[in-house]
């Protein structure tokens, strides 16, 4: 096998250093970058030829949902293993819809990281057994959440986010260059597409589909 050109993107600098000290020990790793965000991680592998990707989902600039989405459409050869904190089923479908190729949380031992990062670029993927117990669990839920997530417009969803970042009405419409009456009228369709009796509820739909952390 030749040797697996690794790049990683995590914001945590102490984990992401950990992560490199545990890769590099593996000679058939070669670990071309590092970096914090999607944007500094786009900016290597536009330089640098990359087999596989570990990121973390919670990123500024760039988060790994995005980043996700960027990498299957633009360089679908590259292979993404997720490694996060978040055991949310609603992340890991979406990321799965996106197409992924593997999902842990930071807590995975050493070992398993490895069988993750050789099974993936063998061409299978790989879900912890955590993963997969809770996205089978709770699919038809997960279902009925993306379905309506998708019927969101971009507008809604940027307002959505606004919201669960606790701006309010007239710190919107100036963000956004919209009339307070549209403002309200969002939440208003908001509300009755989420079926949320109030701004609760909309931030907690946020959180659970990834929208914000």
């Amino acid at each position: 096998m030749k040797r697996i050109n690794l790049l990683i993107a995590d914001d945590h600098t102490m984990f992401l250093q950990g992560i490199v000290s545990l890769l590099e020990q593996e000679s058939e790793i070669n670990i071309v970058g590092k970096a914090n965000n999607g944007i500094e991680a786009l900016n290597i592998i536009k330089k640098e030829a990359i087999d596989l990707i570990i990121l973390d989902i919670s990123m500024p600039e760039m988060d790994g949902i995005e980043l996700s989405k960027i990498l299957k459409k633009e360089y679908p050869e590259i292979k993404i293993l997720v490694l996060s904190t978040h055991s949310n089923v609603n992340i890991i479908s979406r990321l799965i819809r996106i197409g992924v190729n593997g999902y842990l949380l930071k807590n995975a031992e050493k070992s398993e990281l490895l069988e993750a990062i050789y099974s993936i670029i063998q061409g299978d993927n790989y879900f912890s057994e955590e993963t997969e117990e809770k996205y089978l669990a709770n699919q038809f839920k997960i279902e009925k959440q993306v379905s309506t997530l998708t019927e969101l417009s971009s507008r809604e969803k940027e307002i959505l986010v606004l919201i669960a970042h606790e701006y309010n009405t007239a710190e919107i419409a100036e963000k956004t260059f919209i009339s307070l009456n549209t403002v309200n009228t969002h939440r208003r369709n908001l509300l009755s597409k989420l079926n949320a009796k109030n701004t609760a509820g909309l931030v907690k739909y946020a959180v659970e589909n990834g929208l914000v952390d």
